[in-house]
């Protein structure tokens, strides 16, 4: 179930195109012109070589969970609790946080292979967040 209303984040002229892609279903991923590195979340310069040129990938959405916390408190509206948040290792070779959803806390375990899916609130607001991948056990 998604959750309802959620304080929605700053967008600006440096993440603006990843929230539209977002609101597309797409997770896509920041990468340097200069040097070819990936990076998430999207910034104005490479941390690398220093470029200020880039384009963007589409991800896979496909990965393994590196990390994970369970939030309990504080609860913010908007949100169902536990909260899974998860560290993603993408298949294009770059990390991303998320939440995990349609998983119990106690389903979750290193290396589980996640998709990505993306939730939408009742007011039209998407957010690519990520289950455990068909065919995983649970």
């Amino acid at each position: 179930m998604a959750p309802s209303f959620r304080m929605k984040p700053p967008m600006g002229e440096d993440n603006g195109w990843w929230w539209q892609a977002a609101a597309e279903g797409k997770l896509a991923i920041q990468r340097c012109t200069g040097c070819n590195t990936l990076r998430h979340p999207p910034r104005p310069m490479c941390g690398e070589c220093h470029s200020m040129e880039w384009d963007s990938v589409v991800s896979s959405g496909r990965g393994t969970l590196s990390s994970f916390t369970v939030l309990h408190h504080p609860q913010f509206p908007g949100f169902d609790y536990p909260l899974i948040i998860i560290l993603v290792e993408l298949e294009e070779g770059t990390r991303f946080t998320s939440q995990l959803v349609n998983c119990a806390p106690e389903q979750v375990a290193f290396d589980m292979p996640v998709e990505m899916l993306i939730q939408e609130d009742p007011d039209g607001f998407r957010l690519p967040v990520f289950q455990p991948a068909e065919g995983s056990h649970q």
